[in-house]
C-alpha cells in the first residue's frame, strides 16, 4: 500500500553529537553520512534537518526532547557520544527522554557492526519512542552509520506507523521495509 501522497513528509531529524564539531574544530562527517543514506533509501517525501550539538547529557536531552515535543519529528537520528569516553553521554540523554527503549535496534547493530571491526563491542546504540517520534542512536562514522543503517531499517517505516508517525517508504534495490501484510 502506497501512502506517500495521501500524507505529510516525514520529519526526520539528524543530530550530530560532538563537543569539537560543534566548535568548528572538526568537520561532521557523521550527520552529512546519514543525510547521504536517507536520501538513497527513502523514496516518499521527507524533510531532513540536521543540528549538531556538544557532548554532555543535559545537552543532548534537552535537544532531544525539543526535537520530538516542540518540532515534530518522526524519526530522529543521533550520531556520536555512544563510546565509553567520559564526555560520551548519548545513551543516557535517550534514557532520559524515551517513553519506551528498544533494545532490538542496539544488538541488530551491535550484531552488523562487529563483522566489520571488533572494537563494535564498546558501541552502546540504543534505541527508544518518545511519543510519536522513533531515537536512535548511531556512531559518528559515515561507514559504521551505513553499517547500523543497514541492518536495522526494514523495521523503521513499521515502527513509525505503529506510533502514528509519517509514512516512510524505502527503495527496495537498498532496502525493503517490511510490513506485516493485512
Amino acid at each position: 500500500m502506497t501512502q506517500s501522497s495521501a500524507i505529510r513528509p516525514a520529519h526526520i531529524a539528524i543530530v550530530t553529537v560532538s563537543d569539537r564539531a560543534s566548535r568548528g574544530e572538526y568537520e561532521d562527517k557523521g550527520g552529512p553520512g546519514a543525510e547521504d543514506w536517507l536520501r538513497a533509501t527513502i523514496t516518499s517525501p521527507m524533510i531532513v534537518s540536521r543540528r549538531i550539538i556538544p557532548d554532555g547529557r543535559e545537552t543532548v536531552a534537552d535537544c532531544l526532547r525539543d526535537l520530538a515535543d516542540h518540532q515534530g519529528a518522526d524519526l530522529i537520528l543521533i550520531t556520536g557520544g555512544t563510546g565509553p569516553a567520559p564526555r560520551d553521554q548519548t545513551p543516557e540523554a535517550v534514557a532520559d527522554v524515551i517513553e519506551k527503549e528498544l533494545p532490538g535496534f542496539g544488538e541488530e547493530m551491535r550484531r552488523a557492526s562487529l563483522r566489520e571491526v571488533p572494537t563494535a563491542i564498546l558501541s552502546r546504540q540504543t534505541a527508544g519512542i518518545r511519543g510519536a517520534s522513533l531515537l536512535i542512536t548511531l556512531p559518528g562514522k559515515p561507514s559504521a552509520i551505513a553499517t547500523c543503517l543497514d541492518a536495522v531499517f526494514a523495521a523503521v517505516p513499521y515502527c513509525l506507523d505503529l506510533i502514528g508517525a509519517a509514512w516512510i517508504e524505502t527503495d527496495p534495490a537498498y532496502i525493503k521495509a517490511f510490513r506485516p501484510k493485512k
